[in-house]
């Protein structure tokens, strides 16, 4: 299936023009720092490629990897959004170093993968107000009962992948950092939580892992 989207859009992401359109999420100007915390620290962690969960169109990922030269593997759902983050990736002259992988996060990667850095953009919209959001595709921002159902999913496959020494950054709402604070203590992930950034539109959650 190739994108051929009836009603196509672009906008400027860190200089990258992305494409998307009315059947997935619109990308937000704001998530750059997301792309800029993770190029940041690529200069302290292992070598390695990066992993980016929830990938969307792309663009976060794309983002951080042109800026560092790292190869990225892109995990996405919706088949839709991962033809347009194959397109965005060509757009930017970055399929080299961009692999896109449509599964669901649980089983897109192999038991023996491992990243330094990870980048993750679950749906976190508690499911009884995914009504608010009308213009937004419910698969991308519907995060379960409590909005943290695909939060724990994202722990859980970072906590099997990412590397020691590595960093993840984890996107979520901006008023559910204690609750993402509970849950990384409830799982046994061996994670710990090292920084947060916090936002008006959302909070980043810097994650390493624990010393055994």
């Amino acid at each position: 299936m190739s994108v051929q989207p009836a009603d196509p859009r672009t906008m400027l992401f860190d200089g990258l023009e992305i494409a998307y359109d009315q059947h997935v999420l619109e990308p937000r100007p704001w998530t750059i720092a997301q792309a800029e915390w993770v190029a940041e620290a690529a200069a302290e962690v292992p070598p390695g490629p990066m992993l980016e969960l929830f990938a969307g169109v792309g663009h976060i990922g794309l983002a951080a990897a042109r800026r560092r030269g790292r190869i990225l593997v892109q995990v996405e759902i919706d088949r839709w959004a991962a033809q347009f983050a194959h397109l965005n990736a060509e757009t930017a002259g970055l399929s080299d170093l961009v692999e896109v992988r449509c599964a669901p996060v649980e089983s897109a990667l192999a038991p023996d993968e491992a990243f330094p850095l990870i980048l993750a953009d679950p749906p976190w919209v508690d499911a009884e107000l995914v009504h608010q959001y009308p213009a937004d595709p419910r698969l991308c921002i519907d995060g379960g009962a409590d909005g943290l159902q695909l939060v724990r999913a994202a722990l859980e496959v970072i906590g099997a992948h990412l590397v020691t020494s590595g960093l993840a950054v984890l996107q979520v709402g901006p008023t559910q950092v204690p609750a993402v604070r509970e849950a990384v203590e409830g799982l046994d992930t061996g994670l710990s939580i090292c920084e947060v950034r916090e936002f008006n539109r959302g909070a980043l959650v810097g994650l390493t892992r624990r010393p055994a």
